[in-house]
């Protein structure tokens, strides 16, 4: 479209300079003929002279020039001439009207063609962001119900382990297993404290990634992030990903709360194999899925 737009616009700019060629040609013819008539004139030749002071305009002149019977043969041709550049004048002024018009069509169907493409546009966007808040949704009730089984399985665990102890004694005696035994499991209060990690996490979903951000609904970066979240579970960090990732405890079955840890990156573990963090700049706090070979630490 945008093409035919272009080359209509060549041809009125060409119909234009041809249309000023002729209005430039007839003017000159005009006066080669004004000088003729007065030396037919001059030399007693008067009926053409009488035409030229009677006519109305150059059209009537040359129509009436027509019926005098003494034009001489060059004269005729002359006029002749005259004529015929003046109806190539009127074509190129009809051509160039309907180039004009044909212009303003095209340039009307373009505009309507984008007003469409923008609307779909616009409509294809809200589209995405909308499933962007479903997966988004999605994500974070998947996570809620990872926390709540969990939560289940520790107090059903804490229940088991209590009865245990009642009925076998000390038997277990000094076999070094009891002092990982705090590490495989979590108390109902560490539980709470790890919620309060999540829930710190997805309260910053959206946030603008900013190197070396710490500040809430301002800026993170991955280590402030996660920094931040644990601050508000009362759970003192480190500034950098690198001495995060040496913090609390190493885990192998991680938990929602749990740190996501890679070599100069981390992030909070929410279950199901996601975790929220803040990637890079130009992104944005969000849930994305474990990749790669991360390593767990627990802090809570």
């Amino acid at each position: 479209m945008e093409e035919k737009l272009i080359e209509t616009g060549e041809k009125i700019t060409q119909t234009q300079s041809d249309l000023e060629e002729a209005q430039a040609k007839v003017e000159q013819q005009y006066a080669d003929m004004k000088v003729r008539i007065k030396y037919m004139y001059e030399n007693g030749e008067s009926d053409l002279w009488e035409v030229f002071l009677e006519a109305k305009d150059f059209s009537d002149f040359l129509n009436k020039a027509e019926y005098v019977s003494n034009v001489h043969s060059y004269d005729r041709q002359q006029l002749e001439e005259l004529k015929k550049t003046q109806n190539e004048i009127q074509d190129l002024k009809d051509t160039l009207e309907t180039e004009q018009a044909s212009l303003e069509s095209q340039q009307a169907d373009y505009e309507e063609q984008e007003t469409q493409l923008n609307a779909q546009l616009e409509e294809t966007k809200a589209q995405i962001a909308d499933y962007d808040e479903q997966i988004q949704a999605s994500a974070e009730a998947a996570a809620q119900e990872s926390i709540a089984r969990e939560a289940d399985n520790t107090d059903t665990a804490s229940e088991e382990s209590s009865g245990g102890t009642t009925d076998g004694g000390s038997s277990s005696g000094g076999s070094g297993s009891t002092s990982n035994s705090g590490y495989t499991g979590s108390s109902s209060g560490n539980t709470s404290v790890a919620q309060t990690i999540v829930n710190a996490a997805y309260s910053q979903l959206g946030v603008p990634y900013v190197y070396g951000g710490t500040t809430a609904g301002v800026g993170f970066d991955c280590s402030g992030l996660v920094q931040y979240c644990h601050a508000v579970a009362g759970i003192s960090l480190p500034r950098t990903s690198q001495a995060q990732g040496g913090c609390g405890i190493a885990v192998s079955d991680p938990q929602p709360g749990d740190l996501v840890c890679y070599g100069s990156h981390i992030g909070i573990y929410i279950g199901n194999g996601q975790m929220i963090h803040a990637p890079h700049t130009g992104d944005v706090v969000k849930i994305a899925s474990v990749y790669g070979s991360p390593w767990y630490r627990r802090c809570w």
